[in-house]
């Protein structure tokens, strides 16, 4: 991979246009062809949650990088199984889009030989930047909060369902043994380290990996980045763990059920909110304040925006049908509007560290989101969500303390229950409509209910299976 410091330093992302001249981009292509990388995969990302993409020889980077690779913007309307939808704005044949990879972020594919891999920013081709860009949405977000002097942290849990080749009829786990168990590792213990050794190579910081709870789960922690690079480095984890897992003759699902009826995968979010305004080291607004478990009142204005927002944000972070089949109480799925202080049901979970630790380890985990989301998305609209709360100076309701459904939480209500309700509940959001703008808001909305009307009548069994593979 590219040294520290070695990558291209344009931050294309916070471009307007496209950059038309990078007279960096070709000694970076001799560095790429001295590290016998010949072809390069262009990462994109839709609606549904599919990561798309587009490749170019590795000669053609430099033009790719300074005018871009040509792209229908049919696919910000795809489903999650292809099939196209027509939105207000968006879907249908016209248009095209230029993908420009962000250099910056480009990294040779250590479990793949001879390729490397970018994220790109879209652009139209008269050179401005596409209204429905999602990557550039989440760095819009990211701005704002730096306009108020806050700066975010964010890192994903992937957690994933490890099943046998060719079984596409049913999901055969690959290991079995008790959760969390010992036994279990035992037996993916150098699929573990051969998939470790790839992300460690790739600039990937994993902090945790362990067998989880449903047959066959495994999950990983990365640690907590800016929130972009936090969106690229799950596409890129992502893209890995599906590359080691076939070479190891296993194939990975990221679908948030495989099984009807058990545990399901989800793809939390952590982040943490400090202050840039004193002079100095950031301060964390999530400890050493007088609110709540040390919440400092922006911090917790933050927390409650997302709390507020909660039931819109499940339609960008798990609005897909296959979504509700994971998102059932008692089985830590975060599906009540609620926040608690290590308390795993409900939806936002504050974690405040030990002892000492919070100034670096206080941070919220939002537990109801799944693989089904496009992260560059939900970061943005999470972020923007606590931004909004800041600006209106929410406080947060009691906390929650052990499982709403077993125990009476006074005022505490179920999330969306269905991917039209969640829809709905994004049509109703002021705040996310006003951040992401009427046509990157509108086409998701497109996606989700669609998605959500053709799919109402299909039995979990055959929702299961029709999805299974999709993430």
């Amino acid at each position: 991979m590219l040294g520290k410091g070695e990558g291209y330093q344009r931050g294309v992302s916070t471009r307007d246009t496209i950059p038309a001249q990078v007279p960096e981009a070709e000694p970076l292509v001799e560095r790429l062809r001295a590290q016998d990388v010949e072809v390069v995969a262009l990462s994109f990302m839709d609606n549904a949650g599919i990561a798309r993409v587009k490749a170019v020889p590795l000669p053609r980077l430099a033009a790719a990088a300074a005018h871009g690779v040509g792209a229908s913007p049919c696919f910000e309307t795809y489903c999650f199984d292809d099939v196209m939808v027509i939105g207000t704005y968006l879907g249908g044949p016209d248009g095209d889009l230029r993908l420009v990879p962000d250099l910056d972020r480009l990294v040779p594919m250590a479990g793949q030989a001879g390729w490397a891999w970018a994220p790109v920013d879209k652009f139209t081709q008269d050179g401005n930047r596409f209204a429905a860009c999602q990557r550039a949405f989440a760095a819009a977000q990211v701005r704002a909060a730096a306009d108020r002097g806050l700066a975010l942290r964010m890192g994903f849990e992937t957690e994933w369902a490890l099943g046998m080749a060719g079984t596409d009829g049913e999901f055969v786990p690959a290991f079995e043994g008790p959760a969390y168990g010992l036994a279990r590792l035992e037996q993916v213990a150098e699929y573990a380290r051969e998939l470790l050794a790839v992300l460690g190579a790739q600039g990937l910081h994993v902090l945790q990996f362990h067998p989880e709870y449903a047959a066959g789960q495994l999950e990983l922690s990365l640690a907590a980045t800016d929130p972009v690079a936090a969106a690229d480095e799950v596409v890129l984890v992502r893209h890995s763990v599906r590359r080691v897992s076939a070479l190891s003759g296993w194939r990975a699902s990221f679908a948030p059920c495989v099984v009807p009826g058990a545990v399901g995968s989800g793809a939390h979010l952590h982040l943490s909110v400090s202050s840039t305004e004193e002079e100095g080291a950031a301060r964390s607004l999530f400890t050493g304040g007088a609110g709540p478990h040390g919440l400092h009142p922006a911090g917790e204005a933050f927390l409650a925006g997302v709390l507020r927002e909660l039931p819109a944000l499940v339609a960008i972070g798990a609005g897909s049908p296959a979504s509700f089949l994971r998102a059932e109480p008692s089985r830590w799925a975060g599906v009540w509007q609620a926040w608690g202080h290590e308390t795993r049901e409900a939806a936002v979970r504050l974690v405040t560290g030990v002892v000492g630790t919070g100034q670096w380890a206080a941070n919220a985990e939002v537990k109801c989101f799944d693989a089904t989301a496009n992260p560059y998305l939900l970061v943005g609209s999470v972020i923007a969500a606590g931004l909004a709360g800041v600006d209106d100076g929410l406080r947060l309701p009691e906390p929650i303390t052990g499982d709403p459904a077993l125990r009476e939480n006074p005022g505490v209500r179920r999330l969306p229950s269905s991917g039209l309700e969640a829809a709905e509940a994004l049509a109703g959001s002021a705040v996310l409509a006003k951040a992401m703008g009427e046509v990157l808001h509108d086409t998701v909305l497109t996606v989700r209910r669609a998605e959500s009307e053709r799919f109402a009548d299909t039995s979990p069994e055959n929702l299961a299976e029709l999805t299974r593979w999709r993430w």
